[in-house]
């Protein structure tokens, strides 16, 4: 079963567009691997458990396919943010010849300028959400191919590990994970078989999208950031 992912975006890139500001209205989850029950007659190993941790949001993030992936995303919706930039600078700029004039305006000027401004701040917004949505829609299914595929390389990393158990480690409020040592963290091994396995390269560090940041619980053991914003 997956959890289904309303919005998720594996990294913030900041569009400036003055006071308009662009967030996530739902938290990203990981989603959760698909579970097989044990066929009939089959032995369940009684050996001693191995258990690893993976902060899998991240290691989907951090993929060279992934990185690949999202630098093209926000490539394409390069247009449309300098499109709202040009929208909030127009505002900005109507609102200081307001306020710079306003001493030398009659009633009925300033209240035509002020509905024009409202006019196109609505606008702004409109458009904002529209490019929001549209950006998080696409991303979320940019994650979600990408994450079936990392998983099968987790798959069948652990078994080949020997691992019993994988916790993922993604999310504060699921995570059962409290405290970890660093031996148990799998995420950057799996991560490696991934690059190998997809034989996409690194991406340039010039153009390459940072890091995801956590929103994982601070733990005794400090874990590499991970974050699911959207652009901002």
């Amino acid at each position: 079963m997956k959890r289904s992912l309303t919005v998720l975006c594996m990294l913030a890139s900041t569009i400036g567009v003055g006071s308009v500001t662009f967030t996530s209205r739902a938290s990203a989850q990981s989603p959760e691997p698909p579970s097989a029950p044990t066929p009939a007659g089959t032995a369940v190993s009684s050996g001693p458990s191995r258990v690893a941790v993976i902060i899998f949001q991240q290691a989907v993030a951090q993929t060279n396919e992934g990185q690949r992936n999202l630098g093209q995303l926000q490539q394409k919706f390069r247009p449309k943010q300098a499109q709202l930039k040009t929208q909030s600078d127009e505002i900005d700029s109507l609102k200081k010849q307001l306020q710079d004039g306003g001493a030398s305006l009659s009633e009925q000027e300033k209240d035509s300028r002020l509905r024009t401004i409202d006019e196109k701040t609505k606008a702004l917004q409109r458009a904002a959400e529209d490019a929001q949505n549209d950006f998080n829609s696409q991303m979320n299914d940019v994650y979600q191919a990408l994450a079936q595929k990392v998983y099968a390389v987790l798959d069948t990393y652990v078994k080949q590990q020997g691992f019993t158990l994988v916790l993922d480690a993604s999310n504060q409020q699921t995570s059962p994970v409290l405290w970890l040592d660093p031996g148990t963290d799998i995420t950057k091994a799996v991560v490696d078989a991934y690059n190998v396995k997809s034989g996409v390269p690194a991406q340039p560090a010039s153009t390459a999208p940072a890091a995801p940041r956590s929103n994982t619980a601070p733990h005794t053991t400090t874990h590499p950031s991970t974050t699911t914003k959207p652009p901002q």
